[in-house]
This record gives C-alpha cells, sequence and structure tokens, in this order.
C-alpha cells in the first residue's frame, strides 16, 4: 500500500497530528489524542485506532490495558490535513482511563467544572490497580 497519503498529513515540528476520536453510533466525542505517522499507519491497517503517548513517548493502542479498544470505521482529515478525525465503535463503552463513556466528561456551569456523566466502571478495576 502507498503511503503517500501520509505524506499529505501537516505534521506538528515533533511530528505528530491531533487527533479526535468519535463515536460512530451517536456521534459523541469520545476523546482526543496525538498521533504519529507510524501510528496512523498502523490504525489505517490494523484497523484499531493506535495512538502517540506523549508522556509514554511510545505508541499506545487503546484498550491495551483495559480492554476498551477502539474499532476504526472511518479516517477523515480536515481542510487543512493539520487534525485527523477518527470514527470508531467503543468497545465496552469505555473510552476514559477514568472509566467514563468519554474523556469530556466535564461542563462548565457557573464558573465551576461539573462532572455530568457517571463512572460506568472503577477504574481499579478495569486497571487492577
Amino acid at each position: 500500500m502507498s503511503e503517500d497519503w501520509l505524506d499529505q498529513i501537516k505534521w506538528t515540528d515533533d511530528g505528530l497530528v491531533p487527533v479526535i476520536a468519535q463515536e460512530q453510533s451517536t456521534g459523541k466525542v469520545l476523546m482526543f489524542a496525538w498521533m504519529n505517522r507510524e501510528s496512523l499507519a498502523l490504525t489505517a491497517s490494523e484497523g484499531n485506532a493506535v495512538y502517540w503517548s506523549r508522556s509514554r513517548q511510545k505508541l499506545w493502542r487503546k484498550g491495551e490495558e483495559s480492554g476498551h479498544v477502539q474499532r476504526v470505521s472511518e479516517i477523515r482529515t480536515d481542510c487543512d490535513s493539520d487534525v485527523v478525525l477518527i470514527t470508531v465503535e467503543q468497545v465496552g463503552g469505555i473510552a476514559c482511563h477514568t472509566g467514563r463513556q468519554r474523556c469530556f466528561y466535564q461542563r462548565l456551569t457557573d464558573d465551576a467544572w461539573v462532572s455530568d456523566e457517571p463512572i460506568i466502571k472503577d477504574p481499579d478495576k478495569i486497571y487492577g490497580r
């Protein structure tokens, strides 16, 4: 398979591109992460989301510890080719390491951040801490 499509991405100076994961069935934004060239290529070829962990400086296969993988149904880029949107099936219904459906569970209300989505599963039980 040709990798010309990867050359069309506008990578940051450190070789990354921001990625938004959106749930296919609901349209909800599940999370934001980063990909490098290798992780985007792996995501396209394997069909499961693979990200780049900036804190750990390594590839991160979504669900490798939790089992909550993201099966990719579509990969898109924006008009400037500097942001990637992946449409996914979120296995297990949990995308966030806090045990919630999505990472965007805090809403600004009266000058304060309020958590407005429940914890589906205790993170200690997910990660065995």
